[in-house]
């Protein structure tokens, strides 16, 4: 609970941000859900046959798992808020077109027969008579939709859609409880309210509903008219992958910019997801720069015959021409730092049997018990890749997830891990890192990327994102993310300290 305490205190801004994501994604998708549901709904009623055509497709659209639906999407409409929306759309179309024809065609014969002995017109009998008697069953399928929108609308966090789901898959990544308890309770509050509220709107008089949805289309649509007005001459989108190291390095850019352009307003999307969607979004616009690292660029965003060498210089110009030819995209000058693969054990694990490099660990590798990322240990780049270059049999080797790892050979369950050089947890954990004596893994140095479109229009900002360029060693960027990862101090502020201290920053 302590740690919820600080974390609620020192990132309240960006929780409270991740929370008006989270309401915006899920009243947004309800809403068009219930627009699109309900009039079909009444359309249909008096046509069963095809009613339950819809009703098939409706449903074979809900077993499509959440993930493989925004992968459909991705390729047709980008990443962000609106595959997000098009997907809790589909899920929650359902439940109301459900209930709603259901609530409409089981009313009984009697009172329909009576409301038309009244003479009641078609509309005056739907408005008057069909919808109020099937408002309940309405009621409950918006209840419904809306408990599965909130639910899974955390899963818009791995598209950059942002939300609750930021916390509870960083907390999921680092191993952090504390976070993984605030994005769920959150979440769990959110669909609380948001029933109550229902409960409340469900009393209210057609007519009253009718100026509340009114109210709140114009509500949204003047806060998006003013957001596009009050934006600045010049703004500039920089987003991250998940994580606290990327957070770092995109407040960075954005101080700079902001000092040496004070006319550009600088947008940061942090934790925006994995490398696939944010190099995806920068080909669409939907960002405009984020740091990249030159081992990701030449195993997974380009094609590249060439063999990965071990000078950190000679990858990342490999890595520039093959982005500049294949993709049309200015790669910047790289920091010091690499936050390449590393194998590492515990302090007093290396003192016993004198480690230090790589190459050290054969003539204990009986004793080996080793803790590795799935990734790592099956991909040729890591384990087999180690295994043949040092001629290194390990007794036992578990697969884990990241964060998993480091607790483990915190417990001493294993005594073998890898990892990446700027982990924070080799701090946290007082490991040591073992020298790669025969410079088997590839270099990672990171740096801006933006399209060579931006990068032409704004050269300015090359010339200003370039003052890292050779600056940050490993050091420094294990001590920043322990301090963001660990000690949950802000990401902004870790970042404005560095420049500040390091003459970067007045």
């Amino acid at each position: 609970m302590n740690a919820v305490i600080h974390i609620l205190q020192t990132q309240s801004g960006g929780i409270m941000e991740a929370l008006g994501q989270h309401i915006s994604i899920s009243l947004i998708s309800l809403f068009i859900a219930a627009l699109i549901a309900i009039p079909l709904a009444i359309i249909l009623m008096t046509h069963k046959k095809t009613a339950e055509v819809i009703l098939q497709i409706t449903s074979i659209l809900q077993t499509i798992p959440s993930l493989a639906l925004l992968g459909i999407l991705i390729p047709f409409v980008g990443i962000g808020t609106i595959p997000s929306v098009i997907a809790l759309v589909i899920y929650a179309v359902m439940p109301i077109f459900q209930n709603t024809y259901s609530g409409l065609t089981t009313i009984d014969p009697n009172l329909e027969e009576a409301a038309e002995a009244f003479g009641l017109s078609r509309t005056k009998k739907l408005l008057k008579f069909q919808i109020p008697l099937a408002m309940p069953m309405i009621i409950s399928g918006i209840r419904i939709a809306m408990v599965m929108i909130i639910g899974t609308a955390t899963l818009a966090a791995l598209i950059g859609a942002g939300g609750l789901g930021t916390y509870i898959l960083l907390g999921i990544e680092t191993n952090n409880n504390a976070l993984l308890l605030i994005g769920a309770v959150l979440s769990a509050i959110l669909t609380l309210i948001f029933s109550f509220l229902i409960k409340i709107i469900s009393r209210l008089s057609l007519k009253k509903i009718g100026i509340l949805v009114t109210t709140m289309i114009v509500l949204f649509g003047g806060y998006a008219g003013y957001r596009s007005i009050a934006r600045p001459d010049v703004n500039i989108t920089i987003a991250g992958k998940m994580g606290g190291e990327p957070e770092i390095l995109i407040n960075m850019y954005k101080d700079l910019i902001e000092q040496d352009h004070p006319n550009m307003k600088v947008s940061l999307k942090p934790n925006f997801g994995g490398t696939s969607f944010l190099y995806k979004a920068l080909q669409t616009g939907s960002v405009d720069i984020y740091p990249e690292f030159t081992g990701t660029v030449l195993q997974t965003l380009v094609k590249n015959k060439q063999q990965i060498g071990h000078d950190p210089e000679k990858t990342y110009l490999l890595a520039q021409k093959l982005l500049k030819e294949q993709a049309q995209m200015t790669y910047l000058q790289p920091m010091e730092y690499q936050n390449g693969y590393d194998l590492a054990v515990k302090k007093s694990f290396a003192k016993k049997y004198n480690l230090k490099t790589i190459s050290d660990l054969v003539k204990i590798e009986g004793q080996l018990h080793a803790g590795f990322d799935p990734d790592f240990y099956q991909q040729p780049a890591g384990f087999p890749g180690v295994k043949k270059s040092y001629n290194l049999d390990i007794a036992s080797v578990k697969t884990m997830e990241p964060s998993i790892r480091y607790k483990a050979i915190a417990n001493d369950k294993v005594n073998l891990v890898d990892g990446y050089t700027t982990d924070p947890e080799i701090k946290e954990y007082n490991l040591v890192v073992l020298k790669d004596d025969k410079n088997y893994f590839p270099p990672y140095q990171g740096a801006p990327l933006m399209t060579e479109k931006f990068a032409t229009k704004y050269p300015e900002i090359k010339k200003t994102l370039n003052k890292l360029s050779g600056k940050i060693s490993a050091t420094d960027m294990q001590k920043m993310n322990y301090l963001v990862t660990v000690k949950h101090e802000k990401a902004s502020k870790v970042a404005h300290e560095y420049l500040v201290s390091h003459n970067l920053l007045k």
